[in-house]
């Protein structure tokens, strides 16, 4: 027999529970049942079709080969010319480097910051690759507390009271998954004024939710602080605001110092991205933008609904959710525990929904739901879960 000799690395490895959810839906699914669901984090939209074009034209092109590792440079020019007019920055096109996607970017920085003995911080319920990187790594993973009481934006001073000599890099994500929770300028200020203390700590934002906001809400990227723009890592990217999940095509900001290495993880990892998604990706930036404001107007009246009819499950209180789009309820009152509740809906009431620990320790009493379905389906989806209650 066989034994091969896996790393103990691997171990360190967590998952992202939304995709055994999903497995498991679309298994029972198999098996004729009839199944919602509300688990994975994806519009339900189509790519816009002049996107979709635009990497169609590509292929027919001729646009078969290899592209720069850190992305085409017109990609890359947009990307900054798209930043400066969400944000009034100003970034260098060279400081823009294209990936396949948002993870690659937190592996990455998790690689370079992350080792035994040093610590990297990251928000808890938050997204549970953070977690799992930063155990990759070797670097031990600190929670930054978020909670219900703040709308689930992270508090600077919980923030800089973490901070030890061995911190190497802090995790930030606003709008966040899985809360859809906003931090306001007055808390992102605060942090980074207290940041002058530790110049050696990184900052990763991940901001891959920035265009979806919600009842007036501003998004403050970090870009917007010149004090930490030598420390700081923006991610952001496509998936999310123009639909195309399925592309797989994301980008970060790096600071001078990182270009580097994040450069030659590239050409270890990947070479680089596909080169027609590239094309597509620029028709998103360069073209018109009218598909992702019904998306966001849509994502708004879901919202608004969801959120209403969770308040009237019984057991159930659930915070408006200023961005993403995710409703986070507390279901504590039904006294089940979050992996309860996932299980018994989805087996019972065939709703998938992710139980809030997915995200963190401090995510129990909370199921995340995704509203990137349309208001006939909430409808039915929560009807069915009253029923199981």
């Amino acid at each position: 027999m066989t034994h091969l000799q896996f790393a103990d690395s691997l171990s360190r490895l967590g998952t992202e529970s939304a995709f055994t959810v999903l497995a498991r839906a679309q298994s029972l699914a198999a098996q004729g049942r009839d199944i919602i669901n509300l688990g994975i984090g994806q519009p339900d939209f189509r790519t816009p079709d002049h996107i979709v074009e635009a990497g169609i034209k590509a292929l027919r092109d001729g646009h078969h080969g290899y592209t720069p590792a850190n992305g085409l440079p017109a990609l890359r020019h947009a990307v900054a010319t798209d930043l400066h007019r969400r944000h009034g920055v100003e970034v260098d096109p060279e400081n823009v480097v294209i990936v396949p996607g948002g993870k690659p970017s937190m592996f990455f920085a998790m690689l370079m910051f992350g080792q035994p003995v040093r610590e990297i911080l990251y928000p808890d319920p938050g997204f549970p690759i953070y977690e799992s990187a930063i155990r990759y790594s070797g670097a031990t993973p600190v929670p930054i507390p978020l909670e219900e009481r703040t709308g689930f934006a992270f508090e600077a001073d919980r923030v800089l009271e973490r901070i030890t000599d061995r911190t190497s890099l802090i995790v930030l994500n606003s709008p966040a998954n899985p809360t859809g929770g906003v931090t306001p300028r007055a808390e992102i200020s605060r942090l980074v004024k207290g940041l002058a203390a530790f110049p050696r700590v990184a900052v990763l934002s991940d901001e891959i939710y920035s265009s979806m906001l919600y009842g007036g809400r501003e998004h403050v990227s970090l870009l917007q602080y010149p004090d930490i723009r030598d420390r700081l890592i923006v991610l952001d990217g496509w998936s999310k605001t123009y639909a195309m999940t399925g592309w797989r095509i994301g980008y970060a900001v790096w600071p001078d110092a990182a270009l580097d290495h994040v450069t030659r993880l590239c050409i270890n990892d990947h070479s680089c991205v596909n080169a027609a998604a590239q094309h597509a990706a620029l028709a998103a930036l360069t073209g018109p933008k009218d598909a992702v404001a019904a998306m966001v107007a849509e994502f708004d009246r879901r919202r608004a609904h969801i959120v209403r009819e969770l308040n009237a499950l019984p057991g159930f209180r659930c915070p408006d959710p200023g961005g993403a789009f995710y409703a986070f309820p507390n279901i504590e009152g039904t006294g089940m525990r979050a992996a309860e509740a996932q299980d018994l809906f989805l087996e019972k009431a065939g709703v998938a929904t992710i139980a809030g620990t997915a995200f963190g320790a401090r995510g129990e009493g909370y199921l995340r739901l995704s509203y990137a379905s349309s208001t006939e389906t909430l409808t039915e989806a929560i009807a069915r879960i009253r029923a199981v209650l």
